[in-house]
């Protein structure tokens, strides 16, 4: 299209374009043929495809957004190309999952593998670096499972597929607070909480008897420290 032909007041050509009104009934006849073609694929994908995404599930995805979208607009594209490439994402990815099946291997990587985050109420921060997830990031998951103190937490994991997996302790046991500092009324609150006598590091959450103010982690090397509680 010309330069000089763009008008801004031109509606009809912003809103239904150079194509004839004709047109709009053939885009309704391809959405609906496209759609439907659409719904029996992502049901013959898996009810993995409506649950949490994995990497490939994420890319069959968006592939998916890509194919649909000329076949249904363009008239110069046939519907019956859309729907083939539409198949051929579906072989693909049943392929995928078939080949992950049969070899751990394969499946390690093109899925990821699950990573520890928290091992007996201590942060594994090399993990979480290498994940790039951060402290606060993991506090509100704790939180929003109703874990207050790093204590509790006995395994926590960064699954494949991108959720959170949180395993307690049975037993009460000291550990670094996770409520938000700057929540003063959350803090009163907390006051319920019994403090106990050794302190947390505020680095990665370990726990030991502070022999002064300048006393070393054993776990992280950091020198800063807040009183524990269960």
């Amino acid at each position: 299209m010309k330069k000089e032909e763009i008008l801004l007041w031109e509606v009809e050509r912003i809103l239904f374009g150079d194509t004839p009104a004709a047109f709009m009934v053939e885009v309704l006849m391809r959405a609906l043929i496209i759609y439907g073609v659409a719904l029996v694929v992502l049901r013959l994908l898996g009810k993995r495809m409506t649950g949490q995404l994995s990497i490939i599930e994420m890319s069959v995805m968006i592939t998916l957004g890509a194919i649909i979208s000329v076949p249904m607009q363009l008239p110069d594209r046939g519907v019956f190309y859309g729907i083939l490439a539409l198949l051929c994402a579906l072989v693909f990815q049943r392929g995928i999952n078939l080949l992950g099946f049969k070899s751990q291997k394969f499946e390690k990587t093109v899925q990821g593998e699950i990573t520890m985050l928290v091992k007996d109420g201590i942060m594994q921060l090399d993990e979480m670096d290498r994940t790039s997830i951060s402290k606060q990031q993991l506090f509100a998951v704790l939180r929003s499972k109703k874990i207050y103190n790093l204590g509790k937490v006995k395994r926590m994991y960064l699954e494949a597929c991108g959720i959170f997996s949180v395993y307690e302790e049975k037993k009460e046991k000291p550990g670094l607070p996770l409520l938000p500092p700057s929540d003063k009324g959350i803090l009163e609150a907390a006051n319920s909480f019994e403090p106990h006598t050794k302190v947390v590091c505020i680095n990665c959450g370990a726990l030991q008897q502070k022999k002064n103010k300048d006393s070393q982690c054993e776990n992280c090397g950091n020198h800063q420290w807040e009183k524990a509680i269960i």
